[in-house]
Order: structure tokens, then sequence, then C-alpha cells
């Protein structure tokens, strides 16, 4: 029990070194960062009296925007991150390869979203409740933006590119997601869905399943890309 509870100690140190080489030393405060917009909406919604956003509304509105957008800023420091901090010849030099570090610093980066998900959803269960299930909804779009933004920072070797290209797709999936429930994005909210129960369960699993697909398929496109060390050490 004793080595079990030391490999968990050990596994823990390991994903907070990779929280902080992602954001930081005070990384938690980029996890809290999101809560100041559901504080926002509470201004806007009480102190002015304006009615700006109701439960249906919750899952893109209030948690899966600035959730994504969080995804997104720590998806470009993965592995572009070693880059501009001209480390990456070292991440070659870990015994058991370089996916080791990015694994570990994709799940830091995981672990944060989670812990911010759900800080959104607590705060914004005081503004208005919502269903339960819509906070999966907001981390599969934060976890689709992480992975991209990771794998477009890979593909062009810079912060800056991949953190352009993945905020052009983030702002037109936001776009179409706002005329309505569209099955192609990760912006999918089942619960404004007009249509029979037996449609509604059938786009909910065809997005979910989907979705789980296309990031698996990323990170693993994404790998691949970082294991060509000639190409990612290049000028």
């Amino acid at each position: 029990m004793k080595a079990v509870w030391s490999a968990v100690a050990s596994r823990l140190n390991l994903y907070w070194l990779a929280a902080i080489s992602i954001g930081g030393k005070y990384f938690w405060l980029v996890v809290l960062a999101p809560v100041s917009w559901v504080a926002t909406n509470w201004l806007l919604s009480s102190v002015w009296g304006l009615r700006i956003i109701g439960p249906a509304d919750v899952q893109i509105g209030l948690v899966a925007t600035p959730l994504a957008l969080l995804g997104l800023v720590l998806g470009v420091r993965i592995v572009a991150g070693e880059i501009r901090s001209r480390n990456l010849e070292i991440i070659y030099t870990v015994p058991g390869g370089c996916e080791k570090v990015w694994w570990a610093k994709l799940f830091a980066s995981g672990l944060m979203l989670v812990v911010a998900g759900t800080l959104l959803a607590l705060t914004s269960w005081m503004l208005t409740p919502f269903p339960v299930l819509a906070l999966y909804g907001s981390l599969q779009a934060s976890a689709f933006y992480l992975v991209l933004a990771m794998g477009f920072s890979t593909l062009f070797r810079s912060e800056v590119g991949g953190g352009i290209a993945s905020f052009a797709i983030l702002t037109f999936n936001w776009m179409i997601s706002q005329d309505g429930p569209a099955r192609i994005s990760p912006f999918f909210n089942s619960y404004v869905v007009e249509a029979e129960f037996e449609e509604v369960i059938a786009m909910t699993v065809q997005n979910r399943i989907g979705f789980l697909l296309v990031i698996a398929a990323i990170i693993a496109l994404t790998f691949m890309r970082t294991n060509r060390r000639e190409r990612m050490l290049g000028a």
C-alpha cells in the first residue's frame, strides 16, 4: 500500500510540475480566470437587471465559451511552449521518449480544465440552475480546442500561429452554434434541440462519440509530428 501511495504522490507531483511549465508558477490563477466571465454575466443580469442568459444557454454562454478559450491557451503551450523556450532538444533525451512529456502536460492541462469547468458550473448554478449533464458538453468543447491548439501549434511550430488558426475555427463553430444546435460542432447543446426524444438522443450520441474519435485522432497525428525530430528541430 505504501508503494501505491508513493506512486500516486509521484504522479501528482509530475502533473503539478507539468502545470507549472504550462501556466507558470501561479497557474492556479489561470484556472480561476474563467470565473470572471460568470461574474460579468451576474453583474449584467442582477445589478443592471439585464437577463441575457437562461438555463438552456448555460452550456455555451456561461461555461463552454470561457472553458474553450482556456483550453486553446493551454493547448498552444504544450509543445510549442518548449519550442519557444528552446527546450525541445532536451525533451528528446527524456528516457522513454518525448511522448511521456507530452502526455504529462496534456493530462495536467485536462485536470486544469476539469477544475476550471467545475468552478464555472458551481458559479453558473448560483446564477441560473441548469442540467448537470450540460457540463460534459462544455468539457468536450474545451478538450477539443485543447488538442486542436496543440496540433496546430505543433504543425506551425509556433504558439501564435497555432493560436490564430485554432481561434478562427473556434469562432466559426461558436457562430454556427448560436444559429442552432449544429451536430458537427463541439459546442453541440442537446438541451436546445427541438425534436423527438429519440432523435435528440441519436444526435447527442453521434456528436459525443464522433468528437471522442476526432480528439483521439488529433492527439495521434500531433504525436506523429513530434516524433519527426529533424523536422521539429529544423529552422
